[in-house]
């Protein structure tokens, strides 16, 4: 399990605020029918990066969902969409919400619900 020091920093806060970070798209997930949106977010503030994995059947009402978890500058190459869910599996704590869980966030641990 990775250990992920909290900074009492915003982005650690949900709700969140897009405004609050820099955006790059990574890529889509396409595991399993997925079509996850995956994204690295840096935050304005501690400049600390995340990884946020977007989550939607279009067909499905409340089905949104997202998670977030932080990454280090070295560990940042690794990541691919594909790999995604099992970096955020791996860490100590993760953000999660969206529709699906009627939550706007949470903090979060261990194994991810994709439905």
């Amino acid at each position: 399990m990775k250990q992920i020091p909290k900074l009492g920093c915003a982005c650690e806060k949900p709700p969140l605020n897009h405004t609050d970070f820099r955006s790059s798209v990574l890529g889509t997930d396409h595991t399993n029918g997925r079509n996850a949106e995956v994204s690295i977010l840096q935050c304005r503030l501690c400049q600390r990066i995340w990884i946020h994995y977007l989550l939607e059947w279009e067909h499905f009402s409340n089905s949104g969902r997202w998670y977030r978890g932080i990454v280090s500058k070295k560990e940042r190459p690794t990541i691919t969409p594909e790999n995604t869910i099992d970096y955020l599996e791996s860490l100590e704590w993760y953000l999660y919400g969206g529709s699906f869980f009627n939550s706007s966030g949470m903090m979060g641990e261990g194994k991810i619900n994709l439905g």
